[in-house]
């Protein structure tokens, strides 16, 4: 019987993972069939609940990277193996791959669990990958060791105090790539600011690109409509989290700004 993917069940943290002094990996003994790209609702009764990427499922495990920056993800990183948490999904559209292309990913953050994600699925329809991480300093680097055992995917890394890799911005790698190597499409998660120059150059290249596009969600299925974008109001819990190219550019708000739970206008 299949369960409602609406309604949120109760699951045991299987395991907890400390990557960095911020971010813990939580590894739930439940599956929801997420695809990469795809993010769930985590609940905690009588809290509050909130969405994350699935950085990874396995079919038989769930794994979510959250990073302790406000009172729930604190609450929710501090909890310990045995411990209960109420999931819902998957929602959202998944990224979407040819099989054989040459692609970039660009991961700024807490981005690179779900490129992992994506990039463990690409390597198996032969995909070439440059995967670039970045981060303000080396101990926040996430998933580099993960990313390394892949095959047929190339780390870069950068940092912008230059305590590893380049020092500098993750983008302007990404510039170096496009302008030596052949990529069929660019694939973004992390911060917006990040995400708009990677959409600006690809349109300036005329490649494609997939974008994961955040914004205040709620409900999960397109019914509140918090988290419509502005241009064309679409929810992007339904149409998004990643979006084409094309229909990023349609929007007013990207790259510009982000609307609150109340609406409020929020200029990066």
């Amino acid at each position: 019987m299949q369960l409602n993917p609406t309604l949120p069940r109760m699951v045991p943290i299987k395991r907890v993972i400390v990557e960095n002094e911020l971010v813990k990996t939580l590894v739930l003994d439940h599956t929801v069939g997420a695809k990469p790209g795809q993010f769930v609702n985590v609940w905690i009764p009588r809290v509050d609940e909130k969405p994350f990427s699935v950085a990874m499922d396995t079919g038989e495990e769930l794994h979510l990277t959250i990073a302790a920056v406000g009172p729930f993800s604190k609450r929710v990183t501090g909890m310990e193996v045995g411990d209960k948490l109420g999931v819902r999904g998957p929602f959202g559209k998944p990224f979407r791959m040819k099989a054989g292309g040459h692609l970039a990913f660009l991961a700024g953050g807490y981005g690179a669990a779900p490129l992992f994600f994506l990039a463990h699925e690409a390597v198996k329809e032969k995909c070439k990958i440059e995967f670039i991480v970045g981060a303000r300093r080396s101990d926040l680097l996430l998933y580099t060791d993960r990313i390394e055992k892949l095959k047929g995917v190339n780390l870069h890394v950068a940092t912008d105090d230059g305590s590893a890799g380049h020092h500098g911005y993750n983008t302007e790698v990404l510039k170096e790539i496009l302008d030596k190597e052949e990529i069929d499409c660019i694939y973004t998660v992390g911060p917006e600011v990040m995400m708009y120059k990677a959409a600006m150059m690809a349109k300036e290249k005329k490649i494609d690109a997939q974008i994961s596009v955040e914004r205040y969600m709620k409900c999960g299925f397109g019914i509140c409509g918090n988290c419509c974008v502005d241009g064309t109001g679409v929810a992007t819990c339904i149409e998004g989290p990643v979006m084409d190219l094309e229909e990023v550019l349609q929007t007013k708000d990207f790259g510009q700004y982000h609307r609150d739970h109340v609406g409020k206008k929020h200029y990066w």
